[in-house]
């Protein structure tokens, strides 16, 4: 991956941005047969695979994770999300016995969560719900699709989603939780809890690599953005200007941002490592420069959209018309993502959470 000014190219995103001015659900889709579903994760952290999308006329070509620092030169940036994944899956019953899954959102305070409530008929603000048959959770309010749960006083919603809760594996693992998914859906870098979804492009990194790239001059600084559970809610609108995002928390600090502007002035490079760590990125810069925050964001990055921080990303492959690809789209162009992912599908990559990577540019050429 050649050196890079930052800059794209600019007559590309305007053509883009042009023909995207009203985009359709229809442009994000893709064959993905269910066989190229990672069910499991790679035997170890770093030999998955990894696509690298050259220009247009540079192509595509493969190696291994593990040899990302073939692609990477002294003084590039690495910024990562280091939120930490919580056993935000819990098995509940309505008083009438009915069995009711949890899936949190996220921890307002002590006694109080937002979550994704599934049971086979509808649950109702001051409805009671109970987990391990003794801590009673009861309705008291909604949140769009999400439900406002409470505690009974001195119970801590903490201390019950780390003694009865499970890891939270996307819906499209289709297979029951196992011990190795406690070390192997988590970044080896997690220090924040906070995420019911893994930040997954950063699951490829072993402690070993990450020391290799430091040895080779590589910057590392992390970025804190904790996942939710909307990261798999569905694009429902045909039109997708019209679809929102659930907010997330997040936090850029100072020392980030010093990192970004030292690269800036110096022409390295800024390198997101996962889609997570873009949004919380480019929320932080939403007043034109990179400025430290710590609050929520819901942006929502498609086709057209201005990015002020990074020159290159790291990225597993995403779900077809996913809030998730189309943020790829519009860092590397719809045209060439897209024909990238075909390729993979050609070439029997494996997709999603536990699946392979990808490594993209904004310049003419990687």
């Amino acid at each position: 991956m050649g050196a890079s000014s930052g800059q794209p190219d600019v007559e590309l995103i305007v053509q883009e941005f042009q023909s995207h001015s009203s985009l359709q659900l229809s442009q994000f889709d893709f064959h993905l047969p269910d066989r190229l579903i990672a069910q499991y994760p790679a035997n170890e952290r770093s030999e998955s695979r990894l696509l690298v999308v050259g220009s247009h006329q540079a192509g595509l070509t493969e190696i291994r994770f593990s040899e990302l620092g073939q692609l990477l030169k002294p003084g590039d940036l690495l910024i990562c999300n280091d939120s930490k994944v919580i056993p935000a899956r819990l098995a509940a019953r309505k008083s009438t016995g009915g069995r009711v899954e949890i899936l949190v959102e996220r921890v307002e305070h002590e006694s109080q969560m937002q979550a994704q409530l599934k049971a086979r008929r509808p649950l109702r603000i001051d409805d009671s719900i109970f987990v391990d048959d003794t801590i009673k959770l009861t309705i008291v309010g909604r949140n769009r699709d999400l439900f406002v749960l409470q505690t009974e006083p001195g119970v801590s919603i903490q201390s019950m989603i780390d003694q009865c809760g499970s890891v939270p594996l996307p819906p499209y693992i289709n297979r029951p939780i196992e011990s190795e998914d406690q070390g192997r859906y988590q970044t080896v870098y997690a220090r924040h809890d906070g995420s019911v979804a893994a930040p997954t492009a950063g699951l490829h990194f072993s402690k070993t690599l990450i020391q290799q790239l430091k040895t080779t001059g590589v910057e590392i600084q992390f970025v804190t953005l904790h996942v939710g559970a909307g990261t798999f809610a569905p694009v429902r609108d045909a039109d997708v200007f019209r679809h929102r995002l659930h907010s997330e928390r997040c936090h850029v600090s100072q020392e980030v941002c010093d990192a970004v502007f030292r690269a800036r002035a110096q022409r390295r490079r800024v390198i997101a490592i996962g889609t997570t760590t873009v949004r919380v990125l480019e929320t932080a810069a939403q007043k034109r420069i990179l400025q430290p925050y710590e609050g929520e964001t819901d942006l929502f990055i498609k086709p057209g959209f201005n990015f002020r921080v990074i020159d290159a990303l790291i990225t597993n492959f995403h779900l077809p018309q996913s809030t998730l690809l189309m943020l790829v789209c519009a860092f590397g162009g719809l045209n060439r993502v897209m024909t990238a992912y075909r390729h993979a599908v050609a070439q029997q990559f494996r997709f999603y959470s536990y699946g392979d990577a990808m490594i993209i540019d904004r310049a003419s050429q990687l």
